[in-house]
């Protein structure tokens, strides 16, 4: 198992960058330059985060079952056509893609994290595949239907980078295809919102704190296991429908339809769960 440890005054960070940082930097006369290296790395958390097992320990209890029924939905709510080539963006470990490949479509799961696609890949078949990619890049192939599910977008520090995710997902559209971005409801999360709470997991304790700064919903994750102290942090801005109909009128997309759960009820703007949108 990896370990995530302290180095100097900072907080947990890769095993591989600890070990770049120090044969590359000296204390003495680099000071700034190991400030930059973990500067990047903060403002890329989820580089770190989604690619320790506790990640995937912290959250193995989600409603899989209810995802199941949100993408049958869904996907009879677009229809798709037989075998339709589909894009799983923010993948994970590929549950999901997983079951769209079920459903008959020919799938590519993608994300960013190396272990998680390198555990996915497992489950690789013909018309299902999987790849480490940054959702900011325009893929080659293009995709009769783009899914990224249960808020995997606004992870960026720069919001030009999502603006860019939105081109890049527009563009790797087929003529006909359709995207669809299923966010929280922030004006439904914010005044609920749990400021601490301990959740116990195989044995760990996940000391988690929820707040509000700099318009992102932040929630910060301490815990000890094997011995070994960590801190995590996640950070999600905190994007509106307002925003996305920004965002998507700069990235020259069309918004079609606008959701507020998983049974495609209607969005409502202080009471729904989700903002689902649809795209192209």
């Amino acid at each position: 198992m990896q370990k995530y440890t302290k180095f100097a005054c900072y907080e947990f960070y890769a095993p591989e960058l600890m070990s770049e940082i120090k044969n590359q930097i000296s204390f003495d006369s680099s000071s700034k330059a190991l400030e930059s290296k973990i500067s990047s790395q903060k403002s890329n958390w989820f580089a770190s985060w989604f690619d320790t097992p506790y990640y995937h320990i912290l959250y193995k209890e989600r409603n899989y079952r209810e995802a199941q029924v949100f993408m049958d939905t869904l996907t009879h709510y677009l229809n798709l056509p037989d075998k339709a080539k589909v894009l799983d963006l923010a993948c994970g470990k590929g549950r999901h893609s997983i079951y769209l490949n079920q459903l008959g479509f020919d799938v590519i799961g993608a994300d960013l994290s190396e272990n998680s696609i390198s555990e996915a890949k497992k489950n690789a078949n013909t018309t299902l595949h999987f790849q480490v990619h940054d959702m900011r890049e325009i893929f080659e192939d293009k995709f009769d239907a783009i899914f990224n599910l249960f808020t995997s977008f606004g992870y960026f520090e720069n919001d030009d980078d999502n603006l860019k995710t939105l081109i890049a997902i527009k563009e790797s559209l087929t003529e006909c295809g359709f995207a669809v971005i299923d966010f929280m409801n922030v004006h439904q999360v914010i005044p609920n919102l749990v400021p601490d709470e301990i959740k116990t997991v195989d044995g760990i304790d996940f000391h988690i704190k929820r707040y509000i700064a700099e318009n992102h919903i932040i929630k910060e994750i301490n815990f000890e296991a094997n011995n070994e102290k960590y801190h995590f942090t996640e950070k999600v801005k905190a994007l509106t429908l307002e925003d996305f109909q920004t965002m998507m009128e700069d990235a020259g997309i069309y918004l079609l339809d606008i959701f507020g759960d998983y049974k495609l009820k209607k969005f409502h703007k202080n009471t729904s769960e989700r903002l689902i949108m649809i795209f192209k």
